[in-house]
């Protein structure tokens, strides 16, 4: 299947990348030719402007942004002109699910539809695969399906299958999910990034914790901003963070992705 990829940074570079692999055809545009460049010689369609990104795109056009909240709107206007009724347009960025509504509906009017894509997976995507939360119609994420399966993960590589799963079938358990609607995709992506720097600031402060347990054994001059320390030896632990995070991997309940990138920091 042939896809456009607007915006060539970690994530877009690599998301175009696992397309490669996967035997789609991939049209590019970035700001900064180099991107462009480096990408072509994988086997990438490369295009020196927004006209002949659209120009070398086969109708109806399939276009995925993956750039910054902040100019998905400016970017939208400046491709509007160039695209036709039935081409589709995908913000896979992390843009406000309120801003998709309104995208949607502004869209709607000139016949181009429009799908929002909150993708999980940084710059190990390549290799792991994309979690994907979607949100827009029925029939054009159906359309986009082939590009989606390639994105995911998969079924039975590095995740185990959930007990009873097998019977409900889906795409969810493969690593991307039509949530609902337009909106819904960011929607849920939203929450998910709440509970992601949830997750990253428990284990900061935990760590935080951990790190000056052995407080007890400091010498403090007495000062008038500084609460005195109540009960110094209980304080008297010099603990290896980096082998505590290790053993956290190993059957703990706090296991996590996130975990194993922080012992892998700490190593």
């Amino acid at each position: 299947m042939q896809i456009g990829m607007i915006g060539l940074g970690r994530m877009g570079a690599n998301m175009t990348r696992r397309l490669l692999r996967a035997g789609h055809e991939c049209v590019i545009f970035d700001m900064f030719p180099k991107a462009v460049m480096e990408l072509t010689r994988e086997k990438a369609i490369g295009s020196s402007s927004l006209e002949d990104f659209v120009k070398k795109l086969t109708k109806p056009r399939a276009v995925w942004l993956m750039i910054p909240a902040a100019v998905v709107d400016k970017t939208i206007t400046d491709l509007l002109p160039l695209l036709e009724r039935d081409d589709i347009l995908i913000d896979g960025g992390n843009s406000y699910y309120v801003d998709d509504l309104r995208r949607a509906r502004e869209l709607a009017l000139k016949g181009i539809h429009y799908v929002d894509v909150g993708t999980s997976g940084g710059i190990w995507g390549l290799e792991r695969g994309y979690c994907m939360m979607i949100g827009g119609e029925d029939a054009v994420i159906e359309h986009l399906d082939p590009i989606f399966a390639s994105l995911a993960p998969g079924i039975g590589k590095d995740i185990p299958r959930t007990p009873g799963r097998e019977k409900i079938g889906g795409t969810a358990e493969q690593g991307y999910l039509h949530c609902g609607p337009n909106g819904a995709g960011h929607f849920v992506k939203m929450v998910h990034n709440g509970i992601e720097y949830g997750l990253m600031a428990a284990y900061a402060e935990g760590l935080g914790v951990l790190r000056s347990a052995g407080v007890g054994k400091r010498k403090h001059d007495v000062d008038a901003e500084t609460t005195p320390l109540r009960d110094p030896e209980y304080y008297q632990y010099d603990l290896n963070l980096r082998d505590i995070t290790e053993v956290w991997r190993r059957g703990s309940v706090i296991a996590s992705w996130l975990l194993d990138l922080t012992a892998s920091a700490l190593v």
